[in-house]
């Protein structure tokens, strides 16, 4: 009898759930999504929503009998699927998620975090496919990160590895939602972008977005892509300096790590060219030794933003 596995991928502003044939994972059998809630218990009550609504369509569909869950979660991720802290989900510190969901879905779950999942899926059937040595960058709401090492996922001695977007770029830079303050996430990322951008329009330096939002308080990153896509040079300044600091980030962890492919996924990289040529122009003026070596080629996301979800259903499926 054919099966299918169920990957869920919990994000800043969507929990996106997909049901895949393992055999061939880049293609969804079934798709649902949501809102991200503000709470675990929430998230919780989403996920195995979610589901269940993917679960009903396959029924009606006359489709495979689904014998597992993976889910990828914006958190340190312990052994069992306990979770340890999370910055976006203040309530998820000692959750156990794993048990949680295992025992609502009546299905095994494995429980992961969301960027190792998307790194497996892209190291499998996406960018990364064939390399065994990879990092994997989301820029969406903030920033997740995972490491591609001789082929295995790097995760640490207590499985919290890849907390990237909380390195310190600026000494008592940004506050963060992790208490901290300086970290990447608040430069490089979507809400970095907004942070950025409201400044610069403070500053006088973003006319053409303020006239068209109306106010300075009401300037987003989506306003400065969007301007920027029809050429305004005052938005095209923004998305450059969005991407050198993206590319101070990928300098350094190239530099420490030494990958054969960097691939970059999460909303963030929507803007297409746009950001992708800034930063691949900064990161080959950034890395060590630039001049005297060939830094790893920066790739997109092939699977997008399905990449958390079909990665969790892979994670569920043994692939992990």
């Amino acid at each position: 009898m054919p099966f299918a596995t169920i990957g869920v991928d919990v994000g800043g502003t969507k929990v996106l759930v997909r049901a895949v044939d393992p055999a061939r994972p880049a293609l969804a059998l079934a798709e649902h999504r949501v809102e991200t809630p503000t709470r675990m218990v929430d998230v919780v009550d989403a996920i195995v929503a979610g589901v269940h609504a993917v679960e009903e369509r396959l029924v009606a569909q006359g489709g495979p009998t689904v014998t597992a869950v993976g889910v990828g979660l914006p958190a340190l991720v312990g052994a069992g699927g306990s979770l340890a802290y999370a910055t976006h989900l203040p309530d998820a510190a000692g959750f156990e998620a794993g048990l949680t969901l295992a025992a609502a879905l009546h299905h095994p779950v494995v429980v992961d975090n969301d960027a190792n999942c998307a790194a497996l899926a892209e190291a499998t059937v996406g960018a990364a496919q064939g390399a065994t040595d990879m990092v994997m960058v989301t820029l969406g709401t903030g920033i997740g990160g995972a490491i591609l090492a001789g082929g295995h996922l790097l995760r640490g001695a207590h499985g919290f590895a890849g907390e990237i977007g909380h390195v310190q770029v600026v000494q008592d830079g940004r506050p963060c939602p992790c208490g901290r303050a300086g970290c990447w996430e608040q430069y490089a990322s979507g809400n970095g972008l907004g942070i950025t951008a409201r400044e610069a329009a403070v500053a006088g330096r973003l006319p053409s977005v303020v006239s068209r939002v109306g106010s300075v308080s009401s300037v987003r990153g989506e306003d400065v892509v969007a301007l920027a896509s029809e050429g305004a040079p005052d938005a095209l300044a923004v998305l450059d300096e969005l991407g050198w600091w993206v590319a101070v980030g990928l300098a350094d962890l190239v530099n420490v790590l030494d990958p054969a492919v960097v691939v970059l996924g999460g909303g963030v990289v929507d803007a297409g060219d746009l950001l992708l040529q800034p930063v691949r122009a900064h990161f080959a003026r950034l890395a060590i030794g630039a001049r005297h070596r060939r830094p790893p080629p920066v790739e997109v996301a092939r699977l997008g933003s399905s990449a958390g979800a079909i990665g969790a259903a892979l994670r569920a499926a043994g692939a992990g």
